[in-house]
């Protein structure tokens, strides 16, 4: 029986197979991966992925299209919202001898990517890389450069903790049915190495001095600062789109000594 898309799930089907080769081919997969495909609909990205693995862990909420994967016998099949999967635990069930081994994919629903992507930042340190599917117009957001229009809060959030590179463009007729947007593939690889601010904090301050973007940051940012007793010395005189990320990330520092 075909299955309609739901659009309060906000699915597109992703239907072409020369996009998808490019996928698989930038994800890379190996046999023995630990990897996890959120959201894989009719399991077109699914298949060629589990073939190159032998095993694959998918989590689906759309409960009909859970029931059709359960019956492919090389799926783990987690039946939920994944903003409610904790990936700390399953990363310990797929690589418990592995730190940070978790390889996660997925064509995300645009409705919802940002939550998932900042759901996901906490488990950062459990992932080995992330390759996503989104609206070409996010991934512009989340590699974009200071002093651009692009450059915002997930810019920031992101880019202090992933190294990140939009990989493949996807037009609108690869999927069924066609989003009214374009796509791309971008690929996040967790940092060796980086500053150990306190996340909370830190995407407090990030929102802060984001809420107003066309003041100047003594406007927004300024107040919070002098509210939160800071003594230290920050120029406000700029607007949050000329704050490197690394300026960003130092503020937060200060802040928590």
């Amino acid at each position: 029986m075909k299955h309609i898309p739901r659009k309060r799930f906000g699915q597109h089907f992703l239907s072409d197979g020369g996009i998808i080769d490019a996928i698989v081919q930038a994800i890379a997969p190996r046999p023995g991966d630990a990897m996890v495909e959120i959201g894989p609909g009719l399991a077109a990205l699914t298949q060629p992925l589990v073939e190159r693995l032998g095993r694959l862990t998918v989590i689906e909420l759309d409960r009909d299209l859970a029931a059709r994967l359960r019956n492919h016998g090389q799926l783990a099949v987690i039946e939920s919202d994944v903003l409610k999967v904790d990936f700390g635990a399953l990363a310990q069930e797929l690589a418990p001898d592995q730190p940070a081994a978790l390889r996660v994919v997925g064509n995300l629903p645009y409705n919802i990517s940002t939550p998932i992507l900042f759901h996901l930042l906490e488990f950062a340190g459990r992932i080995a890389d992330q390759h996503f599917m989104l609206q070409k117009e996010v991934i512009d957001r989340m590699v974009a450069q200071p002093a651009t229009s692009d450059y915002g809060r997930l810019s920031v959030m992101l880019q202090w903790r992933y190294a990140m590179e939009n990989v493949l463009f996807v037009p609108p007729e690869s999927f069924d049915p066609p989003p009214r947007v374009d796509s791309a593939v971008v690929r996040m690889v967790p940092r060796a190495e980086f500053a150990p601010v306190d996340a909370r904090l830190f995407e407090q301050l990030v929102q802060t001095a984001f809420s107003q973007r066309r003041k100047l940051l003594r406007h927004t940012l300024g107040k919070w600062l002098e509210a939160m007793a800071f003594d230290g010395e920050f120029d406000t005189q700029r607007r949050a789109e000329e704050v490197a990320v690394e300026e960003y990330v130092a503020l937060a520092l200060a802040l928590k000594k």
